[in-house]
């Protein structure tokens, strides 16, 4: 799955947000937006401005409040999501009924974007970590525009493409990249730029974040700790240094 600012407020919602019906939406043409609201970034980084325009004109909004499921594994697919605000936690089940998380997404981030190609059942739960907004695109209106706008089919299978290429990059990287290099990327992904960055994850959640025991991974973090990379507490950690951080996450270097 292909991954934060001040959220809006949410507004007063019920039942579950799932892609199909999600609590309160309102239509891109209901007031006036800026040109555009969905982010010019990681799936969308590559696509044309007429691209771009058509698309938001066919999204709608989406608030979910903390603690909210937008999806559930399992759930049919029909939608691709970006997130304006918050962030998004995204979560399997293990054979065991044990929550697997597998990434957290912030603004700018798009997920779901297999859907606009071939819907179908949902591969993890997503669950708003706090107040989020996010903008919905689904395929039967992504498709109906194409018929009248078929030039702009291109430009989204082109956009497919690059999607593809981007994913077996990350695959590469989580086969052959060794673990702490894998690790620091991790942390370097999941927290913003500036000072004493706190993520709130176990040591064990973590682990599967990279695919590791969770005793390589504490082995790493209190290595860096005595760097004064990170600082380890209970139920996290705090980043105390990003530059060097960053240099671990080098393959070159790390």
């Amino acid at each position: 799955m292909s991954p934060l600012r001040p959220a809006p407020g949410a507004l007063p919602r019920s039942g579950n947000a799932s892609g199909r019906t999600t609590g309160s939406t309102s239509g891109a043409g209901n007031a006036p937006r800026r040109k555009w609201l969905l982010p010019d970034r990681g799936f969308l980084s590559g696509a044309s401005d007429r691209l771009l325009e058509m698309l938001d004109s066919q999204a709608s909004e989406v608030l979910l409040q903390t603690g909210e499921e937008l999806f559930e594994q399992g759930d049919e697919g029909d939608a691709l999501y970006a997130i304006v605000s918050g962030a998004v936690e995204f979560s399997t089940l293990s054979s065991a009924g044990r929550k697997l998380s597998l990434d957290i997404m912030r603004p700018g981030a798009v997920f779901g974007e297999i859907a606009l190609f071939d819907p179908g059942p949902r591969t993890a739960t997503a669950t708003a970590l706090e107040p989020s907004r996010l903008r919905r695109l689904r395929s039967g209106d992504v498709v109906a525009k194409l018929q009248h706008h078929p030039a702009l089919a291109g430009d989204l299978l082109r956009l497919a493409g690059q999607r593809m290429r981007w994913m077996n990059t990350q695959y590469s990287e989580q086969v052959f990249l060794p673990m702490p290099v894998r690790l620091a990327r991790k942390l370097l992904y999941l927290t913003t730029e500036g000072e004493d960055a706190r993520l709130s994850l176990s040591q064990s959640e973590l682990a599967e974040f990279v695919g590791a025991t969770r005793e390589a991974v504490s082995k790493t973090l209190s290595q860096w700790k005595r760097s004064d990379v990170i600082d380890i507490s209970r139920g996290g950690l705090t980043i105390r240094d990003r530059a060097a951080l960053k240099l671990l996450a080098d393959p070159d270097i790390g």
